[in-house]
């Protein structure tokens, strides 16, 4: 009973859950049936403003386009009349142009044609011309004719006497011209450079030592010379191997000769044969040992000596190596004047000058005691002494100035006030008296050659060399010769002097002309 119950109440409630899902599922199918329908109104709407919408949209865009197709148009227009407007200008350019080009052709036509009529007269007048050139030059020519028959003389020989006498002219001014700005300027120049001068001389006072070109080396009697050659010649030929110069024996008493060309080596030689024969031990190892001990005191000498002379000059900065040819100049020696005092007293003559210009004075000392350092290696370089200074110079850092002072010492015309005062400097160092020596035949040879060369000048009635061929003094005719003539004449003379003798220090030229009146009492 209670099973079959249960049964029954679960089949009621079984039928009641199957009844509410039904029931359950109609209502929402409903339910989802009237959304639907609200869905599909509500899109309706939508559907319906999106196209009025989208209407608007193309309305407007419509309009947009219509008004920038019209300000398109707008624009073209006005683009289209501002070109026409150009073309129009350049059109009447192009017309104005071409008419103005219309005229010039006409102008040049025109002008064409009278160049042609000018052609033809110009041909015609020249016809003219080359007939009345010919009449004239055979007019000329028969005057010229009949003027050398007159004057018995030829068209060239006339022609050279109005040549000599335009030169003579000519000679006539310049020498006047010559005269006047030497007295204009004599007075102050001679003035000032005496003064100079002579102070530097004043301020000055160098002591000379006179030292020969040749060495000679004394003995203590006639013995030495047969021990100094040696058995065989052995010990000479050992000295000369050593030293390097030559050993001359012959028949001067007590007295050895050595001749070379380098006076470092010839002064080395002397030491050492002075030693040896000191010594009394000649033999050849004995000559190589003091020879290279007297090659080491002579290279301190020079190193010395090259130290001194800085010193003494007040210099600073010089190169070691010209230092060493500084102290070289000591064994050198010029017309038998020593190069390394020549060098001392050029320096401080230099400095001395300088100060009184109103220039470097430490400058000119260093040009001055420069100037001659080529001569300490002129035996072993060719060249002049003055180009190898300059070029030793220059290789050891000396100032552009002071290689072109050492380089123009003995030019001409220097291109620097210093090398014009190295140049006054070492002219008076070696020009002063006792400072130079020459061979007595030399020494007449230049002063007979100084006296010939005035000789050969038209006009000249005698010529006299003096203050041992320092000046020279030429007398002349005075017809032949006037006062402006004299004063050119004495620089041909000077002129040909320079070109053609060789002589140290300068040699002033005096010319003379007097005006003698003589008359006889009776």
């Amino acid at each position: 009973m209670e099973i079959s119950t249960i049964i029954i109440v679960a089949a009621i409630a079984l039928f009641s859950i199957v009844i509410g899902v039904g029931i359950g599922f109609v209502i929402k199918k409903k339910m989802e049936e009237a959304n639907l329908q609200a869905g599909r109104k509500n899109a309706e709407f939508i559907i319906a403003d999106a196209k009025k919408e989208s209407e608007n949209i193309r309305k407007g865009a419509e309009l947009e386009a219509k008004d920038l197709v019209f300000q398109g148009k707008l624009e073209f227009e006005k683009e289209t009349k501002e070109r026409r407007k150009e073309l129009q200008a350049l059109e009447k350019r192009v017309q104005s142009k071409e008419e103005s080009l219309d005229k010039k052709f006409e102008a040049i036509d025109r002008k064409e044609n009278e160049v042609i009529k000018r052609e033809k007269n110009i041909g015609i007048q020249e016809k003219k011309l080359s007939d009345m050139e010919l009449d004239l030059t055979k007019t000329i020519q028969d005057q010229k004719a009949k003027l050398e028959a007159l004057a018995g003389m030829s068209g060239e020989e006339a022609k050279k006497i109005l040549l000599e006498a335009m030169e003579n002219e000519a000679k006539l001014e310049a020498g006047k011209h010559l005269k006047r700005i030497e007295e204009e300027t004599k007075a102050e120049a001679d003035k000032k450079a005496k003064e100079i001068i002579a102070l530097a001389i004043q301020r000055y006072s160098g002591e000379y030592v006179a030292e020969r070109t040749v060495s000679v080396v004394n003995l203590p009697n006639d013995e030495m010379k047969g021990r100094i050659i040696g058995r065989e010649g052995r010990n000479i030929r050992a000295i000369e191997a050593a030293t390097g110069i030559d050993v001359i024996i012959d028949d001067t008493p007590e007295a050895v000769i050595l001749s070379g060309h380098n006076p470092v080596r010839r002064e080395i030689a002397k030491i050492s044969l002075e030693r040896l024969i000191t010594d009394g031990r000649i033999h050849p190892s004995r000559i190589e040992e003091v020879v290279s001990k007297v090659e080491s005191e002579v290279a301190q000498t020079i190193n010395e000596a090259g130290e001194r002379a800085i010193f003494d000059t007040g210099l600073h900065g010089i190169h070691k190596e010209i230092q060493k040819l500084i102290g070289r100049l000591k064994f050198r020696t010029s017309y038998a004047q020593n190069v390394y005092s020549h060098s001392m007293e050029v320096a401080f003559i230099c400095g001395i000058m300088a100060s009184e210009l109103g220039l470097p004075t430490k400058i000119a000392r260093r040009a001055g005691l420069l100037h001659d350092i080529g001569k300490a290696v002129d035996h072993e370089i060719e060249g002049p002494h003055a180009a190898i200074g300059a070029e030793l110079a220059k290789k050891y850092g000396e100032a552009p100035k002071i290689v072109s002072a050492i380089g123009q010492h003995h030019d001409d015309n220097p291109d620097s006030i210093l090398g014009i005062l190295v140049q006054a400097a070492d002219t008076l160092s070696a020009a002063r008296p006792g400072a130079r020596k020459e061979m007595l035949e030399t020494y007449v040879k230049r002063l007979d050659d100084l006296e010939k060369i005035a000789k050969s000048f038209t006009g000249v009635e005698k010529s006299y060399a003096l203050q041992a061929g320092r000046e020279i003094r030429v007398i002349v005719e005075n017809q032949s010769i006037t006062d402006e003539s004299a004063i050119v004449l004495s620089k041909d003379i000077a002129r040909k002097i320079e070109k053609e003798l060789s002589y140290p220090g300068q040699i002033k030229v005096t010319v003379i002309r007097e005006s003698r009146a003589i008359e006889f009492a009776k």
